[in-house]
This record gives structure tokens, C-alpha cells and sequence, in this order.
């Protein structure tokens, strides 16, 4: 298989797999009538796959599980098993307390596709890799994005049932296609396995240090803007006399433009340094949390445009963070640095999706986003330090 050929099916089969993670929460509306959900409610139909997918990276690193069968197998198994459980919610006719357990298990097995697949793609990649773990991380904000359009393409009504059915049925077919064609590539070499006794010495690594308070300020900012910002568009539309169909189509293109982030940063990166690239998304990302809130009810367009924008910056570092610290980290404490990364990173997340309703509950649209410009902030100012050290050459082939 062409290594050309091989990216491609992994980038395939990992959008197909993710398209379940934000499922529910692109129809919290109809949700939220449904099962009467207050703000709470609504934040764990989201709150929920991320501790799943934190607990499933932990039981993945400390077994060691890629180790135990092949990562391709595994692959395929997990988006099985994730559509799975996104299917159960609406064919079993699952209430909120039956619904967030499923959540949690979709979470679970998630944390065999993304990492996974990064994995993948690293064996088929070596100084492309930053283009090779965008085009992943691409493919990921694509698949996340897809129920939205699928709610765009459905019947008035906020009709909540054919979405998670779809995003399910995807996921399975995704599976079904790595079980037949996702293999790793010549440049497998063995990942050091999770390792307690490394963990107190990482957080004494300041390079490795400052690059994950980078990845946490961008984390800080995206999963809680992916969950919340197609549910104020929604309602931003609703005041203008728009279409809910509309507000969905608007929530898609915000997510999906992170994949063309993802690609664009990754190639840049390779070229300019990792700090350079992450520091830049991270200020244009920030300050579109501060600007729009500003516009709810303004313009539809105008707030699209700006969303367009905000969409393609708040993911395109994401990809950067985890090649840094790879390149950052001795060679043997390599997974558990990554394990730790990410799931400290995922379990941040759960602050602002949390608190973003809160506000918007309390204060109103126009100031629920503008919390979320801390993260970036603070990721940029670990970037900066970051790239004054000596140790930043080792990234990106001496790019910083």
C-alpha cells in the first residue's frame, strides 16, 4: 500500500469513527425538550464522553493495549464498539440517565481511535509528520462536525433520533473499512509504555512543562467552543427569524473549518517551528471568544463570518502540542508524557463546558465565551518562554 493511499484510508476511518463524539450535543435543543435538561444536564451529555475518553486513555496507556493487538485491530474494534453505543441511545429508547452511560462508554472506546490512529498515522510518517498528524487531527474536526450537518439536512423540527442513528451507523461502517484496510506502516517502532515512576519527573522537565500548559490553555478553549458555540448560534439565528436548519449548517462550517486549520498549521509548522504556529492560533482564536458574544442577534452573516474564523484558529495548534512533546520528552518517557497530556488536557475540558452555560444562564450570550480567552492567553505565554529555551530546537528539525 502507498503511504499516500494509507493516510488517506486512516484519515477516512478516523472521520467516520469521531463523527459520533459530539452526536448528542449537536441536538441538546431537542434534547434539552425532550428530557427537560437544565444547563447541567445539557453540559454532561458532553461532560460525559470526556471523562470516558480520559478513563479509556489511562486503561489504554497503563495496559499498554496497542502492545497486546495490533493497533489496526484495535483501531477498528473501538469505532465498532463507540457506534455501538451511540446507536443504543436512540434505538433502545434510552432516558438522560441511560443516554450519559452510553455517552461515557462512546467516550471510552473513542480513546481507541484518536490516539490510536495518531499512532497509525506516526508509523506511515517522519518529517512530514506535523502534515501527517494534522491531516488525523483534520479528519477528527471533520467527523465532529458531521452531526451538525446532518441536523442542517434533516426535517424541521429538531428531529434528534436520525442524527445520533447516523453519526452511529458511520462509525460502525468505519470500522468495518479499518478492519480491511488500516494496517500500520514501515516505521513502526516500539512506544516506551506508560510508566509511574516517570511522572513525577516530568512535571520537573520545564520544556515538556511549558509545552503541555500550552496544549491545556488550547484545550481550555476548544471543547467547551465546539459544544456551546453551535447552541448560540442557534439561538443567535432564532432572534434574527432564522431557521434552526440554517443556525445547524453555520455550527457545521465552525467546527469543519478546524480541519483546513489543522492541515494549514501542520504544514506551516514543519516549515516555521511549533511555537511560532500554536502561539498564532491561539491570539486569533482568543480573541474571536471575546468578540462573539458581542454579536448574538447581530447579523447572521457577519456572526458566521467570524465563527468561520474563530473555527479555523481554535484547532489548528491542536496537532502541535502532542508532536512537540514527543520531540520534547527522552525517548523512554515518551507515552507517558503523551498519556498525561492528554488526559489531563481532556479533563480540564470539563471546567468550560460546565461554566460556559452557567454564564450564558446568568449573564446572557454576550459574555459566555469571553472566559475562554484565559486559555489561550496562558497558552501563549508558555509557547513564548518555551521557545527562548535552548531545548525548543529540538522541535520541528531546529524550527522551534
Amino acid at each position: 500500500m502507498t503511504k499516500s493511499r494509507a493516510l488517506a484510508l486512516i484519515a477516512l476511518t478516523e472521520l467516520l469513527g469521531m463523527s459520533v463524539w459530539f452526536s448528542a450535543s449537536a441536538v441538546i435543543p431537542a434534547l434539552a425538550k425532550t428530557w427537560a435538561l437544565g444547563p447541567s444536564g445539557q453540559a454532561w451529555l458532553t461532560m460525559s464522553v470526556q471523562l470516558g475518553f480520559v478513563a479509556g486513555a489511562l486503561v489504554s496507556a497503563v495496559f499498554n493495549l496497542s502492545d497486546l493487538m495490533p493497533a489496526g485491530r484495535l483501531f477498528a474494534l473501538s469505532s465498532l464498539l463507540a457506534g455501538s453505543a451511540t446507536l443504543a441511545i436512540p434505538l433502545s429508547g434510552a432516558g438522560l440517565g441511560s443516554a450519559l452511560a452510553l455517552r461515557f462508554a462512546t467516550g471510552l472506546f473513542l480513546a481507541g481511535v484518536y490516539p490510536v490512529g495518531m499512532k497509525i498515522t506516526a508509523t506511515w510518517t517522519r518529517e512530514d509528520r506535523g502534515f501527517g498528524v494534522g491531516l488525523l487531527v483534520g479528519a477528527l474536526t471533520l467527523g465532529s462536525a458531521a452531526p451538525h450537518l446532518f441536523k442542517a439536512l434533516g426535517r424541521p423540527g429538531g428531529q434528534w433520533r436520525p442524527v445520533l442513528v447516523i453519526s452511529g451507523a458511520l462509525a460502525v461502517l468505519g470500522g468495518l473499512l479499518a478492519t480491511a484496510f488500516v494496517r500500520e506502516g514501515p516505521n513502526r517502532t516500539a512506544v516506551p509504555r506508560f510508566d509511574w515512576k516517570y511522572v513525577g519527573s516530568i512535571w520537573r522537565d520545564r520544556p515538556v512543562v511549558l509545552a503541555n500548559l500550552g496544549y491545556f490553555g488550547h484545550m481550555w478553549e476548544l471543547y467547551a467552543a465546539w459544544t456551546w458555540v453551535p447552541v448560540f448560534l442557534v439561538a443567535s439565528f432564532r432572534q434574527a427569524g432564522l431557521d434552526d436548519r440554517l443556525a445547524a449548517l453555520a455550527g457545521f462550517a465552525f467546527v469543519g473549518a478546524g480541519a483546513a486549520g489543522s492541515l494549514v498549521a501542520g504544514r506551516i509548522a514543519d516549515r516555521l517551528g511549533r511555537t511560532a504556529v500554536t502561539s498564532a492560533a491561539m491570539a486569533v482564536s482568543g480573541v474571536c471568544s471575546l468578540v462573539a458574544g458581542f454579536l448574538f442577534g447581530a447579523s447572521p452573516w457577519l456572526l458566521t463570518a467570524l465563527v468561520l474564523v474563530w473555527g479555523f484558529a481554535v484547532v489548528a495548534d491542536s496537532a502541535q502540542f502532542s508532536a512537540g512533546v514527543s520531540e520534547l520528552a527522552p525517548d523512554d518517557r515518551i507515552g507517558t508524557a503523551l498519556t498525561l497530556q492528554t488526559s489531563l488536557g481532556f479533563l480540564l475540558t470539563l471546567v468550560t463546558i460546565r461554566v460556559v452555560p452557567a454564564l450564558a444562564g446568568r449573564f446572557g450570550w454576550r459574555y459566555a465565551f469571553a472566559g475562554l480567552a484565559i486559555g489561550p492567553a496562558a497558552g501563549i505565554w508558555a509557547m513564548l518562554r518555551l521557545r527562548r529555551l535552548p531545548a525548543a530546537t529540538r522541535m520541528a528539525s531546529g524550527r522551534r
